[in-house]
């Protein structure tokens, strides 16, 4: 099995005719995603990679039954765009894009809850789910079907780790990356409920970062709720006090959302810390 997305889903791409949109529908395609549909307000008619592109989201929906989005509009559209997407039922949303106002992220993840849809991002690589669809701009090669569940607030911590997975033979049932801004839709504590209420999932990583308190929140969700394994590295240990980091959400507020607070919380949780990234392959190997 696998999280939130599954070779069932079929996609619209939301900015299907621009450079990112024309490459990435190629990439998913080659994947395995049912990219049924993309759209390009004015754009109605013409094809990209034989995916038909139409104006709007309704339409799409109405002509190819698409149930997934995939959001790649510069960020000044983006809240429309989510908007226009659940509007026209879409209950899967994926928003890639980065640097959307705050105010404008608060809207539409508000709003997805409003709509009972499924938000992932902003500001995230997207989700794979390897042999069943990958939607985003996750790269293809790094995966290996398999029963570790991976969810991370980093894109390219996410890409490292899965491939030195890969590397050892360990694959991934779905690696979710859930974005780095302060407000996102998917949480950690989503995706591990998810992961454990999934029967093919055995262990779960979790990769996070300082900033904010998503990690001291998953580890008490862990010891309440979560059953299975769960391996963890944090992001910025290193950071320099005062420093201000990349992501958004990588904000240190008076004492809170360090390094060493979210891997004591972890360790209480009983959760692995890996030191280095490459590390948690490891972990994972002497446990399975």
């Amino acid at each position: 099995m696998s999280i939130f997305v599954d070779e069932k889903n079929k996609l619209v791409v939301q900015g299907a005719t621009g450079h990112q949109g024309v490459f990435h529908i190629g990439e998913m395609l080659g994947f395995g995603t049912k990219v049924v549909a993309g759209v390009t307000p004015g754009k109605a008619g013409q094809e990209v990679h034989n995916v038909p592109v139409f104006n709007n989201v309704g339409n799409a929906v109405n002509e190819t039954g698409a149930d997934t989005s995939l959001i790649l509009v510069p960020a000044r559209f983006a809240k429309d765009a989510v908007f226009e997407a659940l509007d026209a039922g879409i209950k899967t949303v994926v928003t890639i894009t980065e640097n959307i106002p705050f105010h404008d992220a608060m809207e539409f993840v508000h709003y997805a809850k409003y709509k009972d849809a499924i938000l992932i991002g902003p500001n995230c690589p997207g989700i794979a789910s390897p042999g069943k669809s990958k939607i985003g701009i996750l790269p293809g090669s790094i995966f290996l079907e398999g029963d570790v569940g991976v969810a991370s607030r980093s894109g390219t911590l996410t890409y490292e780790i899965v491939n030195s997975l890969k590397e050892k033979g360990i694959g991934q049932s779905t690696c979710v990356g859930l974005g780095g801004d302060p407000i996102i839709g998917t949480t950690f504590i989503d995706a591990l409920d998810a992961f454990e209420a999934d029967k093919e999932t055995k262990a779960i990583v979790l990769v996070g970062e300082i900033g904010g308190t998503a990690e001291e929140d998953a580890a008490e969700h862990i010891i309440e709720h979560i059953s299975k394994p769960v391996f963890a590295f944090i992001a910025g240990r290193t950071a320099p006090p005062g420093k201000r980091m990349g992501h958004a959400g990588a904000i240190i507020a008076r004492g809170k959302g360090t390094a060493e607070s979210k891997i004591k919380a972890f360790e209480k949780a009983n959760v692995k810390v890996a030191k280095f990234p490459t590390d948690i392959a490891d972990q994972v190997e002497k446990y399975s």
